[in-house]
């Protein structure tokens, strides 16, 4: 069994498969640009799986789970050459979405007070 991969493991995964290659890492706006192309593959999947959009009968199969993992790849790549900890990200956004949003929907635990 395979140990469980982190954020920061996931980084240094990707800088090193990046490093490998003379042209690096490319320009921010380059990677908005793919980060943006991947996105557009991935709502494109949900609308043929969850969505009125049927498949062409002659498109290459691809799955929800691949297009995000491209997402989640391209967004590694773009933080590495940003200089950006994902974790450190991850954890400061997750306190301020506890401090925003703590009051802001119903909550499972109030619907099952209710009762």
């Amino acid at each position: 069994m395979t140990q469980p991969k982190y954020l920061s493991d996931m980084q240094q995964e990707v800088d090193d498969y990046i490093s490998q290659f003379k042209a690096g890492y490319f320009s921010p706006l380059a990677q908005l640009a793919r980060l943006t192309e991947e996105t557009g593959e991935l709502a494109r999947e949900i609308n043929h799986y969850y969505g009125e959009k049927a498949k062409k009968t002659d498109e290459i199969p691809k799955t929800v789970e691949e297009e995000l993992g491209d997402v989640l790849v391209v967004l590694l790549i773009m933080a590495n050459s940003l200089d950006i900890d994902l974790t450190k990200v991850f954890e400061d956004n997750m306190k301020k979405f506890y401090a925003r949003d703590s009051h802001r929907f119903e909550r499972v635990d109030e619907e099952k007070s209710m009762n």
